[in-house]
């Protein structure tokens, strides 16, 4: 019997790329599209465990999946900082006329 491609494992892919590149654009790209590569990899999962012998590309699914931790997880750190520089520095101050001539330079 020929094997089938699993159903979304090239979308899974994809989307974990996606996941980690989108960290970078205030962190809520990453979150997202990590968040959405995780609901469809944990359904490829299950229909890869009833019958793996029917499958291929469970590969893409699994390195979908680590990428998509990955952008969630630098995605959460990147919001974290930014949420950090704004309770510490006052968000946008220091693009305020005062600031500038309190601190020349």
């Amino acid at each position: 019997m020929q094997k089938k491609e699993l159903q979304n494992s090239t979308l899974i892919l994809i989307l974990g790329i996606l996941s980690v590149i989108g960290c970078c654009f205030w962190g809520i790209l990453g979150i997202i599209f990590g968040i959405i590569t995780l609901m469809l990899s944990k359904k490829a999962t299950e229909i890869y465990n009833e019958n793996p012998e029917f499958y291929t590309g469970y590969g893409n699914v699994k390195t979908g999946k680590l990428l998509a931790v990955i952008g969630i997880v630098l995605g959460a750190l990147y919001l974290l900082l930014i949420a950090i520089g704004l309770i510490f520095f006052g968000g946008f101050e220091m693009f305020q006329e005062e600031f500038m001539r309190q601190y020349p330079g």
